[in-house]
């Protein structure tokens, strides 16, 4: 059973309902569940609560995708309410980004805990450089990839996602700006596309720490905090759709940087978590 003094419970609460206002507003003016936020938080909480190191990444994925099934439905609504998404690309990834969330589910089950921040780093450093450097034609491909190789990337994402504790926006929205769509098109699709990798991704992280529960801190349902979900989803929800109507008020260009340099203040941030 891990303790903590009232004082510390209550700082730590406090901080946990600021970081689901923000990922809210983060969630509907990126596209993204806000994992990338939430992730690195809820490590912190777990290394403060002294929560074994074996278990501290998985289960702070694993309560991110959960944390961002409200989120993401929340944000995808808006989007939709302004008619902005690709449906079409959000049908094809659908089945295949299942697919993808079943096997990082499987993976989380055994991967050790580097594992998850160097692919937090990498896809988030990756995706900061491409964004900052900016370009006014993203297009690299004159057609787009026939069904499979699609199918392929929804796939990609999928898997990723589900070990980095995202809704799919990072990888999502640069794929789509290289298939030729605006920024706010690609904001408006990934939203969607959160919903097909939360859903799936918390149930697959319920059972692939289903034997770690000892080691788990209480109210945890297998890699899964019922308290950090409880603090973080209500705010984050009611704001996504605020963060949705800034996205679609500012500029192209103004949206990819704002993008560009919070990712990038992520992967610093899990870079020093590694060191």
């Amino acid at each position: 059973m891990f303790t903590l003094p009232l004082d510390q419970i209550l700082w730590l609460a406090g901080a946990l309902v600021i970081a689901g206002a923000i990922t809210g507003v983060l969630a509907g003016l990126f596209g993204v569940g806000g994992g990338a936020i939430i992730v690195p938080v809820l490590y912190q909480v777990f290394t403060i609560l002294e929560v074994p190191e074996s278990v501290r990444m998985p289960l702070s994925v694993g309560t991110s995708l959960a944390i961002i099934i409200p989120t993401s439905i929340a944000a995808y609504r808006a989007h939709r309410a302004k008619d902005a998404v690709d449906q079409p690309i959000l049908r094809l990834w659908a089945i295949p980004c299942f697919m993808g969330v079943a096997a990082g589910s499987l993976i989380a089950a055994f991967a050790p805990s580097w594992l998850f921040k160097i692919v937090f780093i990498v896809i988030a450093g990756l995706n900061a450089i491409l964004l900052l450097v900016g370009r006014k034609d993203w297009r690299i491909v004159k057609d787009e990839p026939g069904t499979w190789p699609m199918r392929s990337l929804g796939f990609l994402i999928g898997i990723i996602s589900s070990l980095m504790g995202i809704s799919g926006g990072m990888l999502s929205n640069i794929l789509l700006l290289m298939l030729g769509r605006t920024i706010q098109q690609a904001v408006a699709t990934s939203s969607g596309l959160g919903v097909f990798i939360s859903i799936p991704g918390a149930i697959g992280y319920i059972f692939a720490g289903w034997t770690k529960m000892a080691l788990l801190p209480p109210f945890s349902i297998g890699y899964i905090s019922l308290i950090g979900l409880l603090l973080f989803a209500p705010l984050s929800m009611l704001l996504a759709p605020f963060g949705a109507r800034l996205a679609h008020g500012i500029s192209k260009r103004s949206l990819e940087l704002a993008y560009g340099f919070y990712l990038l203040i992520v992967a610093a941030r899990f870079v020093i978590n590694l060191i």
